[in-house]
């Protein structure tokens, strides 16, 4: 998170390991300072797994945001508890690296039951109060579910009226709200449904493809908008500026804090936050675009080839995977859920190969170049068969024929085979890598 201008809320992230009960601060904002590219050698030097937590503070003393999951019996399949007594999972601190000014960064991996919120702020909108939203988050890590949300919520964890939450969601989800094609969209959580416009259901709002995208949502009495665009070029694009949708004017805001869930602790959605910011007002475009501006310069980027990485698919969130750990050649790579172990385990080489076990390395069987190769593993021997591009815009592209590697009918289960086919922009294309 990278601190906008004096009078936004300052955020401070911290890194914990699980075996210990005190968290490491990691990063402070300050004027000109980004907290992603700090402190990121000290991150480095922690063992074992990190798990990351972080606080917001306005003009008030520190106060940590802490994951919390009431109990809402209305919707026990969202509500699933994933840690002992309720609590959200903490975020992998070192799952979604990147690069910000050619600085190392961090965002926040939003994996399913995964989720941070603070019911006790001040300075932030409540009722039909106006504020701004913004959030830069991974274009390419999305799901269908509900919520990956950032912003404004209800105090109680309960999905008991309409209109008393406000935040920012970014994702494929048709339930209430949604867009042109096929997702993800930028859409509104207002409670009782994710807004695309002022009707409930379908409005003309635009698929998003970019790699890294600046989202807005911002309210004021029965008025509100949605923009957006890539945070890393470019300007901003309104898609949509009206009224209320019915029954949510006026608002009813309680001025909690969340981030990768909904309002009543939904905590099926995916997806990676890099930094964001509420304010009490309501932004002018004008403040905006300037905001915009900033954030491209900044210069995001996708980080380079890790050593010894897990490979993610961006619409499973599973691994590429050798099948029960097999050394014989030949053997097509598959996803199975991501565990760590050595079949999993990738290094993007000088040469653009891709090893596994040191020895072996992902290859286009049989040098195919066709849709519908096959993807395995063969001894190491330099063709370009074995070569890869691992690209900005999250795709792995074989360097002899072009095409992307592919989670084969858009699959999505364990054991889904991994295939060479045409890039065409679809999330089974997306990988991202995990140390």
């Amino acid at each position: 998170m990278r601190r906008r201008a004096q009078h936004h809320p300052r955020a401070v992230r911290r890194v914990q390991r699980s075996a210990l009960p005190g968290p490491a601060l990691v990063g402070q904002h300050h004027p000109g300072h980004r907290s992603a590219e700090r402190g990121r050698s000290r991150q480095r030097r922690h063992a074992g797994h990190l798990l990351c937590q972080h606080e917001l503070r306005h003009h008030d003393p520190l106060r940590p945001v802490r994951p919390e999951q009431p109990p809402h019996p209305g919707a026990p399949r969202l509500l699933a508890r994933p840690r002992p007594g309720g609590w959200d999972n903490l975020a992998d601190a070192k799952a979604a690296p990147i690069t910000v000014g050619g600085q190392k960064a961090y965002g926040v991996y939003i994996a399913p039951g995964t989720g941070y919120r603070n019911n006790n702020t001040n300075g932030i909108a409540t009722g039909d109060q106006p504020e701004g939203i913004y959030a830069v988050v991974d274009g390419t890590h999305y799901n269908q579910w509900c919520c990956f949300d950032y912003g404004n919520a209800q105090t109680d964890g309960q999905a008991d009226a309409p209109a008393i939450m406000e935040t920012v969601y970014f994702g494929a989800n048709k339930q209430w709200g949604y867009g042109a094609g096929a997702g993800p969209w930028i859409m509104a959580d207002l409670e009782w449904g994710l807004f695309s416009g002022v009707n409930a259901g379908y409005n003309n709002l635009p698929s998003i493809n970019h790699r890294f995208v600046t989202a807005i949502v911002k309210g004021e009495p029965n008025h509100w908008a949605i923009r957006g665009g890539s945070a890393q070029s470019g300007g901003l694009t309104t898609y949509f500026n009206g009224p209320r949708p019915a029954g949510y004017h006026p608002m009813k805001k309680e001025g909690a804090i969340l981030l990768g869930i909904g309002g009543d602790n939904s905590v099926t959605g995916r997806g990676t936050f890099f930094e964001g910011v509420l304010t009490s007002g309501y932004p002018s475009d004008a403040t905006e675009n300037a905001v915009q501006a900033n954030i491209a310069a900044a210069g995001y980027a996708a980080s380079g080839g890790q050593q010894n990485a897990m490979l993610v698919g961006g619409q499973s969130g599973r691994c590429v995977d050798v099948p029960n750990g097999s050394t014989t050649n030949g053997t097509q790579v598959q996803l199975w859920d991501c565990w760590g172990g050595t079949m999993q385990r990738w290094t993007h080489t000088s040469g653009k190969q891709l090893q596994v076990y040191g020895n072996k390395c992902l290859d286009a069987y049989g040098q195919g170049t066709s849709n519908g190769t096959q993807v395995v593993i063969w001894d190491c021997h330099g063709g370009t068969n074995q070569q890869w591009n691992l690209n900005s815009n999250g795709t792995v592209t074989s360097v002899q024929s072009g095409l992307c590697l592919d989670a084969n009918g858009a699959g999505t289960a364990n054991g889904t085979k991994l295939i060479l086919w045409s890039c065409n922009g679809q999330q089974n294309q997306q990988w991202g890598q995990r140390s």
